[in-house]
């Protein structure tokens, strides 16, 4: 099983990297219009349109489950990284690595908790800068 998981994370990267490539679109380009300049000789038949629907819809299939392994894979790593950088910074509360693996509601009151403290922060600077300075009044 690891072996067809390895593989798949492969082909899934190495796909992804040339799908959303340039040369990649100028060839779906090219090809929908080699379709759209055929429409004509076909008589624009039931089955013309059938094989570009048939075909868009196989790929769009496949790049769904492709694109989201990618993304998966990069949030992953990028949640590693933040860990890390949670772990090895002083002062840094580590009780918020994982947090991706709370409920909901868990990551709602944490939120609202740290609404409040910047609320209080914010208050609490504007409080220390003083006053605002006097406008002068037009002559």
């Amino acid at each position: 099983m690891r072996t067809i998981n390895a593989w798949f994370a492969k082909v899934a990267q190495r796909t992804s990297k040339a799908t959303g490539s340039s040369p990649a679109f100028i060839t779906v380009c090219a090809l929908t219009v080699v379709w759209l300049a055929t429409g004509p000789i076909f008589h624009w038949s039931d089955t013309w349109q059938l094989i570009i629907n048939t075909i868009s819809n196989i790929v769009a299939m496949l790049m769904l489950f492709l694109i989201q392994n990618t993304q998966n894979r990069e949030s992953a790593a990028l949640q590693l990284k933040v860990d890390e950088l949670l772990r090895a910074v002083r002062g840094a509360q580590n009780a918020f690595i994982n947090l991706e693996d709370l409920t909901e509601e868990d990551l709602v009151r944490i939120k609202e908790r740290y609404a409040k403290l910047a609320e209080h922060a914010r208050a609490k600077a504007d409080m220390a800068s003083g006053p605002p300075a006097p406008r002068e009044l037009p002559e």
